[in-house]
């Protein structure tokens, strides 16, 4: 069994996995496993509150996860993504309740590539967030990694040196888009972008 299908195996036996994105090491979960969600925040050590993004492999795979995007957040999901970009967005039907939004989800694509890309094609979306230890550096290689976390995952994949820059996070919530975190895309840029599109 090679790598990928290791990883795809412990997300549906509902175990963690660490794989490359397209800015930093994931630590992930299925998505729709409240039990499986709560191990990243567990292993993070971060408290059970913080939201958690849902990763998917495209954007039809986020309109299908979460319908009520259609409209102008797809519209801006589509001029944003696939890119180093999480956008928060409202969730009126409480898709997810595990990610823990409180009627807002993050969402993303990462330009992922090889295995990492291979993954999310076979289980189209899982929870994400950055796979270190909470107010740590974050991980640019597997070996950044705490081996606390890699030692309690079900499997992981090595994709070699990643920019090791998060996303940027983008509010798209209210009347204008706010940014929640600088990261790989300078706040203005991303601003100006998201401010351009139209439904």
């Amino acid at each position: 069994m090679g790598n990928v299908e290791r990883v795809v195996a412990a997300v549906r036996a509902g175990r963690t996995v660490i794989i490359p994105t397209d800015t930093v090491y994931g630590l992930c979960a299925d998505p729709a496993r409240a039990e499986a969600v709560a191990e990243l925040s567990r292993l993070k050590g971060r408290a059970g509150t913080t939201p958690v993004a849902l990763v998917a492999d495209g954007v039809d795979t986020l309109v299908r996860l979460v319908p009520e995007l259609r409209g102008r957040p797809e519209a801006i999901a589509r001029a944003l993504l696939p890119g180093p970009y999480t956008l928060v967005f409202r969730n009126p039907a409480g898709r997810f309740p595990s990610l823990r939004g409180e009627g807002t989800i993050g969402v993303r694509v990462p330009l992922a590539a090889g295995a990492a890309l291979a993954v999310l094609a076979q289980v189209g979306a899982l929870a994400a967030t950055s796979a270190n230890r909470h107010g740590d550096t974050d991980p640019r290689r597997l070996e950044d990694v705490p081996r606390a976390i890699r030692d309690r995952c079900g499997a992981e994949i090595d994709g070699g040196e990643l920019p090791g820059v998060p996303s940027t996070v983008l509010d798209l919530t209210g009347d204008a888009p706010r940014v929640l975190r600088e990261g790989a895309i300078p706040a203005v840029e991303a601003l100006a972008l998201a401010a351009t599109v139209s439904a």
